[in-house]
């Protein structure tokens, strides 16, 4: 009886006053994790027109324009809309065919070194340019998506931002060809018999294309959330308005997060994530191979002709990240951590959608099985049901309209009819 008793009190937490009293070291910590804490989003040296306004616009237009792909139906919003916090609402995403990974949130992604679930990109522009060519998404080619912008209605845009706009590729137009590097047997030939300074100029207007669409999408930053204005009225010592930001429920979350469920571990920082690349057991698509993750996309980095250190850069002073990158067996299986703002309304869960809500993710990681491949890096939780109860209130508070003009929101090719 006494251990009933016990057990209710637990459950149902403690008294407001209680639930918002905070330690120096835990108000550290809560201050750490606010978004007053982020600093300004720096420049891209690889990227100069990464904080144009005409670059954005370009960008903007370019993020929403179905004609880049081959059947004139996807766009880069197909899978990342805004209405979704820039997600989709599906398992693994599906362009021209079904992708292997879901779509991760854009909203504060400029702040990440790495993109993809397995890091295979290192900035923002290069990683526009590969759903464009993947047979599975946009199925495009280079060609194409560069002497889309000799149309009249990108030219003028484009040239604002970038170059002039070489009269020796017109000639390609009439012909007709579908050439790129990859993916397509013929396509590679094609590719192959064009002349070398060709080549090059697509590659470099193609490069383009991504550091534009990059322009748009550094735009997309996180705003404030009831978390962060509870962060705020703990600092400022005012317990009653920290009460008004956060349930008693959700503050016995936070406690966990940053206590007994070691959440911070991984997820730290204002954006809650270390950017870093972790094993946590995840199971993979159902029917598909276990995903090797970080061990394979650190292979496909390095070989990337659009990587850091590659020949299509504005400059290559910010490329310690590739240059001393982490490598090693222990990657095995690994993924990026994700951040945990604005998960209200971004299901399914995890590399593969595996998770169908913030319960299932939980309670994944209150077990911790082994790992289908590698080593499974995070230890059970072993938390008791109000507690992930707690937890998963806590991370509802985290949720927040990205602090962006509506406009940029909005299909730009949709308001202009």
């Amino acid at each position: 009886m006494v251990l009933a008793i016990a057990l209710i009190t637990l459950a149902s937490g403690c008294d407001w006053r209680e639930a918002h009293q905070w330690d120096e070291t835990e108000r550290r910590e809560l201050t750490s994790l606010s978004l007053a804490a982020l600093e300004p989003l720096a420049a891209n040296p690889t990227n100069s027109v990464g904080d144009s306004e005409r670059a954005q616009i370009l960008g903007h237009r370019l993020f929403f324009e179905p004609r880049m792909s081959a059947n004139n139906a996807v766009s880069c919003a197909s899978c990342h809309q805004p209405e979704r916090r820039f997600t989709d609402g599906v398992e693994v995403s599906v362009g021209l065919g079904l992708t292997r990974r879901n779509a991760p949130s854009l909203i504060g992604i400029a702040y990440s070194p790495w993109l993809y679930w397995d890091g295979r990109k290192d900035s923002l522009w290069s990683q526009a340019l590969e759903p464009l060519e993947a047979a599975n998404e946009h199925g495009s080619h280079r060609l194409h998506v560069a002497l889309l912008m000799y149309e009249p209605d990108y030219q003028p845009a484009y040239e604002e931002v970038f170059a002039r706009l070489p009269a020796s590729l017109l000639g390609l137009k009439e012909k007709a060809l579908r050439a790129a590097p990859q993916h397509h047997e013929d396509w590679a030939a094609q590719w192959s018999a064009l002349a070398p300074d060709n080549r090059t100029l697509v590659n470099q207007i193609f490069a383009n294309v991504g550091k534009a669409i990059a322009a748009y999408e550094r735009l997309l930053r996180p705003g404030v959330s009831r978390f962060d204005r509870y962060v705020a009225a703990i600092v400022a010592d005012d317990s009653k308005l920290a009460s008004d930001m956060m349930s008693v429920k959700e503050a016995e979350g936070l406690k966990t997060f940053i206590g007994v469920g070691e959440c911070t571990q991984c997820h730290n920082g204002p954006l809650l994530t270390n950017n870093s690349f972790h094993n946590t057991g995840l199971l993979s698509v159902p029917g598909a191979t276990p995903d090797v993750g970080r061990i394979q996309g650190l292979h496909e980095l390095q070989v990337d002709e659009f990587n850091c250190l590659g020949a299509y850069v504005d400059s290559t002073e910010a490329c310690d990240e590739l240059r001393f990158v982490k490598t090693g067996r222990e990657l095995l299986g690994a993924m990026r951590t994700p951040s945990l703002r604005n998960l209200q309304g971004t299901a399914p869960f995890g590399h593969a959608g595996q998770f169908a809500d913030l319960a299932a993710v939980l309670a994944h990681y209150n077990t911790a099985l082994d790992a289908m491949v590698g080593h499974n890096e995070a230890k059970p939780l072993d938390l008791w049901p109000w507690q992930l109860e707690q937890l998963e209130a806590f991370l509802r508070t985290l949720a927040a309209p990205p602090a962006v003009d509506e406009k940029w929101l909005q299909n730009p090719h949709f308001l202009t009819r």
